[in-house]
């Protein structure tokens, strides 16, 4: 990587001002650029309803919405810049957001509010900016937007980030907790963009989960074959999508006993099972998210096949569960119910299956399962996360909502609890849904999810 400083004269490592030769030339000698403007895109079309939404819940006050800043990953290196999801959703700016841009909703005199986008400008040629700021310079980082440009692909009044008026009194996402609450809310049921969005991102995911599954061979030679599952992946997401909508999860053996196991550092050994959490974020910044249990040789032994079938039929209990009018966490709670009958038939329990599911007094089960079974899905792997537990946990089902169901049984390799021959093994099988006026849609029912259709997936790509 170039150093910021590399054209610049230095003395005894102080920064010193370019010379006159320099300053000369750099400012002339360029080709026009003529200003190009874009066609309105459909993702702004949408967001004119949402942002009507949070004008007549807030009627009379200025609402400001950061996309957020670049963060420092190392000295003068950043991590790649990603849009706060409230400020995607309320202006359509997607992947190509700019820093440091802020939407503002100023109260009008008549009822409603006039939005206007904020956001540093490219710089021309004449001007330091260009060649000198390694963080915004188009010199350093390529071309970026223009006000006009901006506004007319956006539908929104733009205006130069300098001359933004911050005021006392301003209601921020994320510093306000009521106003961070409904634009969380707000999300809970997806339009008809932001669903074909989902559909698109599902299909993005699933062709990641494919070239895993043909790259296995190349994945068991290698001593970090956790690390090609989630190279092999992250190809897929940014030639298709803008990145992954999450660290991917490639646990293998006794790695998949951990819901979060991102180190990604292990072998791929035949005879194991492999857990993969993955999902692809498209460039409107929606993500999927999905996970597999593939047996690395294409068979399951008949533990393995035990326990994922297992899992499969407790989310088959959740589909079942979830429709329209019943509450979210009726979808969990018929998930647990299979997984507290199995592992008490096993004779894994101190206590009763019906004892186990007691509210009070049981949650035995839970040992083998701690996490929740689903999760809001969206512009966030888990959205909406500050809708108040009303409207979230204990929320009624509704067509348009879009989530997760992802049951699991985890294993650990140092559980005295239960015989050796589970010890190690980790499963999870997670879909995305589509509530609809007539039930549960499962829109990632295209990759396998039986065990004898995830062995034939195996076995084809071989």
């Amino acid at each position: 990587m170039t150093p910021a400083d590399a054209t610049e004269s230095t003395t005894t490592n102080r920064r010193q001002p370019f010379p006159r030769g320099f300053l000369d030339t750099i400012s002339t000698g360029w080709a026009d650029r003529p200003e190009i403007i874009p066609p309105r895109r459909e993702a702004a079309t949408w967001a004119v309803a949402r942002r009507d939404a949070v004008s007549r819940a807030f009627p009379g006050r200025r609402v400001v919405v950061p996309a957020g800043s670049l963060k420092q990953r190392s000295n003068d290196t950043d991590y790649p810049f990603r849009a706060h999801s409230a400020f995607a959703h309320l202006t359509g700016w997607g992947s190509d957001a700019e820093p440091d841009s802020v939407l503002v909703l100023d109260p009008t005199g008549r009822a409603g509010h006039e939005a206007t986008l904020y956001f540093r400008e490219r710089a021309d040629r004449t001007s330091a900016e260009f060649y000198s700021d390694a963080s915004i310079g188009e010199f350093w980082i390529g071309p970026r937007p223009a006000l006009a440009g901006v506004a007319a692909e956006l539908g929104l009044a733009t205006a130069h980030i300098d001359s933004l008026d911050r005021q006392d009194g301003d209601l921020v996402v994320d510093e306000d907790a009521d106003l961070t609450r409904f634009v969380s809310e707000l999300r809970l049921i997806k339009d008809e963009f932001e669903i074909a969005q989902m559909r698109h991102a599902v299909e993005v995911t699933a062709r990641g989960f494919d070239d895993i599954v043909a790259d296995l061979p190349r994945i068991i030679a290698h001593p970090r074959g956790e690390r090609l599952v989630e190279g092999v992946f992250h190809t897929r997401a940014r030639a298709d999508g803008n990145t992954e909508g999450y660290d991917t999860i490639a646990a293998s053996g006794p790695h998949a006993c951990y819901l979060h196991w991102t180190r990604n550092d292990g072998p791929v050994h035949p005879g194991d099972l492999i857990l993969v959490d993955a999902g692809v974020e498209i460039d409107t910044l929606y993500t999927a998210d999905i996970t597999r249990t593939i047996p690395v040789n294409g068979r399951f032994s008949p533990i393995q096949r035990k326990i994922y079938e297992t899992v499969r039929e407790a989310a088959d209990a959740a589909f079942a569960a979830a429709r329209p009018g019943v509450k979210f966490r009726s979808v969990h709670e018929a998930a647990m119910t299979v997984i507290a009958q199995r592992v008490a038939e096993w004779g894994l329990l101190p206590v009763t299956a019906e004892e186990a599911l007691d509210a009070d007094a049981g949650g035995q089960h839970r040992r083998y399962m701690v996490h929740g079974t689903s999760h809001h899905l969206g512009l966030d792997v888990h959205d909406c996360a500050q809708a108040r537990r009303e409207m979230y946990y204990d929320g009624i089902l509704e067509p348009g909502m879009v989530f997760t169901i992802e049951p699991g049984l985890y294993f650990q390799a140092d559980d005295l609890t239960v015989p050796e021959e589970y010890r190690g093994i980790g499963v999870r099988i997670e879909d995305d849904v589509l509530m609809t006026a007539d039930g549960a849609v499962n829109l990632s029912a295209a990759l396998p999810r039986t065990a004898d259709e995830v062995e034939a997936w195996v076995a084809r790509a071989r």
